[in-house]
Parts: structure tokens; C-alpha cells; sequence
């Protein structure tokens, strides 16, 4: 999945940063992710291998500044894994689903 036409016009992003961005989401996607649930259409929740937490940690921060519609939460709930919870309000779930996509097809599942 490399169209980045989904990501929302109100994105700081400078667009020729965008696709190492993406990259670097695929990265954290592809081999620390162990789970995504889609609590409600604008809840996502992906969980985590726990060595993951300075790289996502650095990753939802970065996000955050350019994307201020995402509410990121990254908790670890006990042992070695992570949950970061993705929230968005409801004019930005088509953003959501696009990210949860990209979640799985990275993962490959």
C-alpha cells in the first residue's frame, strides 16, 4: 500500500516527507505488532512487542505534531507488550481505517 491519498489535507506533513513516514509506521507494524482490534470506528488498538516502546514512543510524538486530529495512547498492560490505542473524532475515520489497513497488510495478514 504505497498511495498516501488517504492522508488528510489538514496533515503538516511536508508531502515528500510523507512516504518515510508511512515507512517508518510499516515498520512498526510489521514486526512488533502481534494484534490490531478495531474497538469502535474511531478506536483502534494495536498491540505491541514491548521493545518496540522507544520507536513508537518517538513515532505517536512526531505524528502528533503534524496530525493533531490522532489521540495516541501507548500503555503497557503488563509483561512485554504494549497497547497503543489510535483515537479519532468521527470525520476522520476514513483515516483510521486506512491506517488499520496498512497495519495488516504490512503484517501481512
Amino acid at each position: 500500500m504505497t498511495d498516501d491519498s488517504w492522508v488528510p489535507d489538514t496533515c503538516t506533513l511536508p508531502t515528500t516527507e510523507r512516504p518515510l513516514r508511512l515507512a517508518e509506521f510499516d515498520g512498526l507494524f510489521r514486526d512488533p505488532l502481534r494484534g490490531a482490534d478495531r474497538l469502535s470506528a474511531g478506536h483502534l488498538r494495536l498491540r505491541l512487542d514491548g521493545r518496540a516502546e522507544p520507536v513508537a514512543r518517538d513515532l505517536i510524538a512526531r505524528e502528533s505534531a503534524c496530525c493533531s486530529f490522532f489521540t495516541f495512547d501507548l500503555a503497557r498492560p503488563g509483561g512485554d507488550t504494549l497497547t497503543l490505542d489510535i483515537r479519532v473524532p468521527a470525520n476522520r475515520v476514513a483515516v483510521l481505517d486506512a491506517l488499520a489497513l496498512r497495519a495488516t497488510a504490512a503484517r501481512g495478514r
